[in-house]
């Protein structure tokens, strides 16, 4: 996957979970999700990259919201 495109994927995985998770500042949607992409930078092989960006983001964002539920979240 070429660079761009890369690029191009994780905005596409910022709007897909800010609109999944309205009740998380778009901000720190952004945040996790470029934070989780600069984990995977030394990955040899791209293709998957923002598939597993996603995925992070999601789990993260997901025990955040049930932590906010239950009144356990930890800043």
């Amino acid at each position: 996957m070429a660079g761009d495109d890369e690029l191009l994927q994780i905005e596409r995985v910022i709007e897909r979970l800010t609109s999944r998770y309205p009740n998380a500042s778009p901000m720190d949607v952004e945040h996790i999700v470029r934070t989780v992409h600069k984990r995977l930078a030394e990955c040899r092989i791209r293709d998957f990259v923002p598939l597993l960006v996603e995925k992070a983001a999601r789990r993260e964002l997901s025990d955040r919201a049930a932590a906010e539920a239950t009144g356990d979240l930890v800043l």
